[in-house]
């Protein structure tokens, strides 16, 4: 769904400031809905005015009686969505919030669509030192309800929600309708997962400011909603605990989405999908490994797995998807069946091959854990000095054998990897062993400047590794065609056409696990590759449809290590090959 933002102002009373709210806020060509949550006449007549004169951008809504902030908010978020807007930008009527800063509000929120973007007031003089104390001991206790420092301040009526999320929680839940509102959503949304980001904004006070806040009853019932919060809390505190080594939940920069709609891209950008599992949760893995020791740290995998078959609908999708393809050709009972179980097998391998990653640049792995199938064209190629492009997959563990080169020195071996999908655990990798960045080369493409670098490399005898089912994030589609599990599916040129700009020997590799260990294969692929310029693309076909049948020889040896949770066959945007 496109990007659609709006401004909904809830306001009581506040015929003074209104005026001057609306002709800050106008200037920014946004759709307009003010909320009249029962006002009295003379505030009313002013309104009635203001709707006139901005009737292309303002539309007026009047509740019949005072129903208070939250009721006005709650309305003013439903006609929101349902007019079609995706964001709602909340503020205040009575003039505190500078308006000037509503652009940096709708960037975050476009930059993230799935974040709540709160205000984080920057008071002057003007701030009564009651309130502002007082506001610190809310703060605490909605750090302590949701165990987390993420909301930095949950008062401030300056915010913007995705509709589709605050609206699913205010559709489902009894929610407080006066002043309490703003706190106890902000809570109840970090229950289901919301991410939230802060922005910090200037907040005034008028000497002849009207305030609505009922320093009794309100505090009453803030006292109240934090008492509900609390208990909410000890019921919810194993999830919550959970939760904190879950990643926050958010959706891709690049569009909003409604609940129904699928949360993974299509194949050409695997790279849009948000990278899964927080870097504290990572490193909690790490410290226990290094403390217990793996046998003890990979029973945690079990239900951090299950949390994510449970979370993640459309890896669990593409899984069965795959396994439909794997079983199509093969003989009956050959292969996996689509379900529950298989899925779980399948991200469960993938988790444990993340932490044989990580043991192996904590070195605990032992050489004679890994073994060659065949060992004789990699010795040889080590023997020559010469350097090579190595194409690998993502199947198995190819982190595995760059590690052990690095700790065996058997080769100089540097992996080409598109790092800016998983930083949080490359940086887990990097902690647990310093040489793990030098053995490492991030690229966003392969354009003149990374083959340049890639050239220096090879000429210095360095094992150049790089996957060949998947498209760098910047390629702009540059894909062949090529039968893959009795299926077309798009494969990579890039590792074509850099090994023909590199004008050296390419081999495969993969490494796949085995229950005493891991097994490698390593296999010659071409001693150079041609791409004569007007048989270009059938030379492209060629490679990619040879890569394509050895990598469904090795996924048919070891089903469940292939790791593309994503729709593979998907048909992306083509680039160099002319077709869209």
């Amino acid at each position: 769904m496109k990007f659609a933002p709006c401004i909904v102002i809830p306001i009581y009373n506040h015929k003074d400031a209104i005026g001057a709210t609306v002709a800050h806020l106008a200037v920014h060509r946004l759709p307009i809905f003010v909320v009249d949550d029962g006002s009295d006449d003379a505030t009313r007549q002013v309104l009635a005015e203001l709707a006139q004169q901005y009737a292309e951008q303002l539309t007026l809504l009047r509740l019949p009686v005072n129903g208070g902030k939250g009721a006005a908010v709650m309305a003013g978020l439903r006609v929101a969505r349902n007019a079609g807007y995706t964001h709602a930008l909340q503020i205040d009527a009575d003039g505190q919030h500078d308006a000037t800063d509503v652009p940096r509000f709708i960037d975050a929120a476009r930059a993230e669509p799935g974040a709540v973007i709160l205000g984080r007031p920057v008071y002057d003089e003007s701030v009564p030192k009651a309130r502002l104390y007082g506001r610190y001991l809310t703060h605490v206790w909605v750090w302590i309800e949701t165990l987390s420092l993420t909301i930095r301040d949950s008062m401030c009526g300056f915010r913007l929600y995705p509709l589709a999320l605050a609206c699913e929680l205010i559709d489902s839940v009894a929610l407080p309708t006066r002043m309490d509102f703003d706190i106890e959503i902000l809570v109840r949304l970090h229950w289901r997962r919301a991410a939230f980001r802060s922005i910090p904004t200037r907040v005034t006070y008028a000497a002849d400011g009207v305030s609505h806040f009922d320093v009794l009853w309100d505090n009453v019932r803030i006292s109240r909603s934090h008492t509900r919060l609390v208990f909410g809390m000890l019921g919810r505190l194993p999830m919550l605990l959970a939760h904190k080594v879950m990643p926050r939940r958010t959706a891709p920069a690049s569009e909003a989405r409604e609940p129904h709609e699928p949360t993974e891209p299509h194949a050409a950008d695997w790279w849009r999908i948000a990278e899964r599992g927080s870097h504290v949760g990572m490193a909690l893995l790490a410290l226990s490994c290094t403390l217990f020791g793996r046998r003890f740290t990979a029973l945690w995998l079990h239900p951090i797995v299950a949390y994510f078959l449970l979370t993640g609908r459309a890896a669990r999708e593409a899984s069965g998807n795959y396994f439909r393809h794997l079983g199509a050709s093969a003989p009956h009972g050959a292969t996996p069946r689509p379900g529950w179980l298989s899925a779980y097998r399948h991200m469960l391998a993938f988790a444990q091959s993340g932490f044989d990653k990580l043991a192996a640049w904590s070195g605990r792995v032992d050489d004679a854990d890994v073994r060659f199938e065949d060992r004789s064209a990699f010795e040889a190629l080590v023997a020559s000095g010469k350097g090579a492009l190595v194409i690998g997959a993502h199947l198995g563990n190819l982190e595995m054998t760059r590690a052990l080169a690095a700790h065996g020195a058997h080769a100089k071996v540097t992996a080409v990897v598109y790092t800016e999908h998983a930083r949080r655990f490359n940086s887990v990798l990097a902690s647990a062993n310093s040489e793990f960045s030098r053995h490492l080369l991030e690229v966003r493409d392969f354009g003149p400047e990374t083959a340049m670098l890639m050239q220096q490399r090879v000429d210095a005898g360095e094992l150049l590794v790089i996957v060949g089912d998947r498209v760098p994030a910047h390629e702009a589609g540059r894909t062949t065609d090529a039968q893959f599990l009795g299926a077309s599916a798009p494969f990579a040129q890039g590792p074509y056409v850099l090994a023909h700009a590199l004008g050296c020997p390419v081999y495969l590799f993969f490494c796949l696990k085995v229950r005493d260990g891991y097994r490698l294969y390593f296999e010659p692929f071409a001693e150079r590759i041609e791409l004569p310029r007007r048989e270009r693309a059938q030379h492209l076909a060629t490679w990619a449809q040879r890569y394509a049948a050895r990598l469904e020889h090795y996924c048919r040896k070891a089903p469940y290590q292939w790791f593309n949770f994503f729709d593979f066959w998907a048909s992306p945007k083509r680039g160099a090959n002319g077709r869209t």
